[in-house]
């Protein structure tokens, strides 16, 4: 981790000061001179931070995984997963080569097909986005799937301010609004549309309908705004990634499923491709924690085996290396989700409703599934 943070820390001068450079347009002379200042603290100051680091390196563990035991911990009594860093492997491994069988099929039917092209324009991409997002909801109705209320923002793209554009690399840039501002829309930040573009950012530039349903619309910011009035307020607050994540990942299947993507083959394709990504974090989530793996030997695998750019491929293994159990979260949680309704579809029978399991399931989308479905199915067989 010293190793990561140092190569982190050497990108922060020009980070800040291209950040600094891109407010300047909206900044009088003082408040340029006061953040120029402010700017050469920071600088200073994780300059410092790197020397220190440097000096007690030597003496620091290489091991970054957490353990069994603590990851075990994690499992049953966090993530509220009742399964095994076995089985977790297990069921990671199954769904992968489902997702290849389905990638592979799809791209068979597919010959011929020429790819999505990349998108002319920043304009024409958000503007696509806008527009698509807007269809998302148009279909989540027509089809009974999800009640999607007037009250609910959009989730709406920008260009790059110049300001975002030199610190973007820290994390994912969007603002999914808050509890304290439910009914704004959302706005997810992106470059200029590029083939050297990562993993998700290139498929936007595609077709940004996948990110709209995972992160958007009736993904994280659609379940966070529903969840944010939930009549519980214990319900409303974000507890773990396994609900939120693993209902993102279900919304793709769902969406896939019921027809969303008939018109684009090659976005068909996107999906799988994701899917395959979504099961290979498994395992890597597993083996980073248990030491099986380091971060190097987790990004090799990500790199071939999704396939995927190598620098998403190191992001997310370090990410996955600093934050264990957050990466079985999309995978694990869809599985939970999909037994979830199928043993309710059971116990109910013909009573069953498919929008309103859903509508129960993004109301309460911060809850564990695990405790949602020992809930609802009480709730179902009047227990």
């Amino acid at each position: 981790f010293v190793d990561v943070a140092l190569s982190q820390l050497a990108e922060i001068p020009e980070s800040l000061r291209g950040m600094a450079m891109g407010l300047g347009a909206y900044a009088d002379a003082g408040q340029k001179a006061r953040l120029g200042a402010a700017v050469d603290k920071a600088i200073t100051a994780f300059a410092g931070y790197g020397a220190f680091l440097k000096s007690k390196r030597a003496g620091l563990p290489e091991q970054t995984a957490v353990g069994r035991e603590s990851y075990l911990y994690f499992l049953g009594n966090v993530g509220i997963y009742p399964y095994s860093p076995e089985q977790l492997v297990a069921m990671g491994r199954q769904e992968w080569a489902r997702s290849v069988l389905f990638e592979t099929l799809e791209r068979n039917r597919n010959a011929g097909v020429p790819e999505l092209p990349i998108g002319a324009s920043i304009g024409a991409v958000t503007a696509q986005l806008d527009a698509d997002e807007l269809k998302v909801r148009a279909f989540l109705t027509a089809n009974n799937l999800l009640t999607v209320p007037d009250w609910v923002g959009h989730y709406k793209a920008q260009p790059f301010p110049a300001y975002l554009a030199p610190i973007g690399w820290l994390g994912r840039t969007f603002d999914l609004t808050s509890i304290d501002r439910v009914g704004q829309d959302a706005t997810v930040y992106l470059p200029d549309p590029s083939p050297k573009l990562g993993y998700f950012n290139l498929s936007i530039a595609r077709d940004p309908r996948p990110i709209i349903v995972h992160e958007g619309v009736p993904g994280h910011f659609f379940q966070l705004s529903l969840s944010w009035r939930n009549p519980n307020p214990l319900r409303r607050r974000y507890y773990d990634s396994g609900a939120n994540e693993g209902t993102g990942f279900y919304a793709e299947e769902m969406t896939l499923q019921a027809g969303f993507w008939a018109d684009s083959p090659k976005t068909r394709e996107i999906i799988y491709n994701f899917a395959r990504l979504r099961a290979l974090r498994v395992e890597v989530d597993v083996k980073l924690a248990l030491g099986e793996y380091t971060i190097a030997e987790a990004a090799d695998y990500l790199e071939k085996m999704v396939p995927m750019d190598r620098a998403t491929a190191h992001e997310e293994a370090t990410f996955f290396a600093a934050a264990p159990g957050q990466a079985i979260s999309y995978q694990i949680g869809k599985m939970q989700t999909t037994e979830f309704l199928a043993e309710a579809r059971v116990r109910e029978g013909t009573s069953f409703d498919l929008k309103r399991f859903h509508d129960y399931l993004w109301t309460n989308g911060n809850v564990p599934i695990a405790l949602q479905r020992e809930e609802y199915l009480s709730m179902a067989t009047g227990k």
